[in-house]
């Protein structure tokens, strides 16, 4: 499997850099020990109340209501945890099985999803343990560490007893180091040392527990390996949704235009072979030849809107010959110059399907050029992208006509949208006010 840039272990940081992040993993220790000690007040009492009156009933809105709050204080400590500088937790997904019908199963929900149980024992467990100890450390550290190497101006205003009990002890265990010092100023020396050695380790400290607290929520709140299945399994169900809902429209589309087009034209061509079969019973040549030219026009009219309406049939080209050549052939047959860059390889890497939607979208596009825009030349480009795990379709069509182009409901870029959805991609449209318009439709090939 290819390994992206953004999932490479992140280099080990230099001592001045995580000097840099002492300050955010610091606050972020301090903090998220508030965090969690309001948790596991709020989550307990919500949680256990709900037990003791499950029997009632009213205690399973309870017990929904405590997996959803544990959810808000698990979201919360992600979000902390970027003071830390360490890699984003990715957000798990909270809504893996399809759309519950009715009250009951709507409130069940949470119940039913590992990612809600596991952010109440991490706000109701573990976090309120690791919190405490990472706190109580947090505060030794820094303590010690400026207090360390500040002693010798604040411990003199300490009232002091007999003074110097530190002092006294060590220069007493070790008369050969400290000689005759005062029991002051053994007592300055120790802590300044102290506060030394913890200032030096402290960028070592604020990492390690901070990357606990890490690993702990990238385990618990976190994404799962089967949110990944999940997700993509979503994705083909509203793929499939919307290449459904797609076909659908583009049907009942395709039958309203016959019926307001070419077969109201064939139904006059009809009536106008009827009249000119009685003026040529009658003798009357002129007007059967004035019947004839009109007829003529009919028919003309009616093969050229079937013409146009045939681009939204897959045409023989793009099946004998592939997408490329069909591609090319649209371009060619556009009422506006279209210059044409296609990517060779697009008929080895692009499945049927795909072909034939990119083959009705690039019609669609230029047809739309040539009918509303007022452009006078287009560009078509077609290229191969390359991506960590499969190629993406980059198709482009350019015009230098008005601009203003947005999609709306009903009108055909929103089915374009439609079409592209249902093979996971989408279009993106930049068509500003006098123009030129730039659509763009990209499909993944995997």
């Amino acid at each position: 499997m290819t390994v992206t840039p953004a999932q490479r272990a992140p280099a080990r940081a230099t001592y001045g850099q995580s000097w840099k992040q002492v300050p955010g993993r610091a606050l972020y220790l301090l903090v998220v020990f508030v965090l969690a000690m309001t948790a596991v007040g709020v989550l307990a009492g919500l949680f256990w109340t709900g037990i003791g009156l499950l029997i009632l009933v009213v205690g399973v809105p309870l017990v929904v209501l405590s997996l959803l709050v544990a959810r808000g204080f698990g979201v919360a400590d992600r979000f902390l945890l970027q003071l830390t500088g360490l890699p984003e937790i990715a957000e798990p997904e909270w809504n893996r099985e399809p759309a519950a019908r009715g009250f009951w199963a709507t409130m069940l929900r949470p119940v039913t999803n590992g990612h809600y149980w596991t952010s109440l024992v991490h706000g109701m467990i573990v976090s309120p343990i690791v919190s405490t100890i990472s706190f109580a450390l947090t505060v030794l550290w820094l303590s010690l560490s400026l207090g360390g190497l500040t002693y010798w101006i604040w411990g003199g205003f300490l009232p002091r007893g007999d003074g110097g009990q530190w002092g006294h002890f060590v220069a007493d265990a070790m008369p050969w180091l400290f000689g005759s010092w005062s029991a002051w100023a053994v007592e300055v020396v120790l802590y300044l040392v102290a506060g030394i050695l913890f200032t030096l380790t402290l960028p070592w400290a604020m990492s390690g527990l901070a990357r606990v607290h890490h690993g702990i929520a990238r385990g618990l709140l976190g994404r799962w390996p089967s949110d990944d299945l999940a997700a993509e399994a979503r994705a083909e169900s509203q793929a499939r949704a919307a290449a459904v809902q797609a076909e659908s429209t583009g049907l009942r589309r395709l039958e309203r235009d016959i019926h307001d087009g070419p077969q109201q034209r064939l139904v006059r061509l009809q009536l106008d072979l009827a009249a000119l079969e009685r003026r040529v019973d009658a003798g009357d040549s002129a007007a059967a030849a004035e019947l004839a030219r009109e007829a003529q026009g009919h028919a003309k009219a009616a093969l050229d809107e079937l013409r146009a309406l045939s681009s939204g049939v897959a045409p023989p080209l793009l099946q004998d010959r592939g997408l490329a050549a069909a591609l090319a052939g649209v371009a060619a047959g556009c009422a506006l110059p279209v210059a044409v860059d296609i990517d060779p390889r697009v008929d080895a890497t692009t499945s049927p399907e795909v072909a034939r939607a990119v083959y009705f979208v690039v019609a669609e596009l230029l047809t739309n050029a040539v009918r509303h825009s007022g452009a006078t030349a287009a560009t078509l480009k077609v290229a191969l992208r390359p991506a960590p795990a499969a190629p993406t379709l980059d198709v482009w069509v350019v015009d230098n006509g008005r601009g203003g182009a947005a999609p709306m409901q009903g009108h055909g870029l929103a089915g374009l949208q439609e079409r592209l959805r249902g093979l996971r991609g989408g279009l993106i449209v930049s068509s500003p006010t006098d123009g030129p318009t730039t659509i763009g439709a990209h499909v993944p090939l995997a």
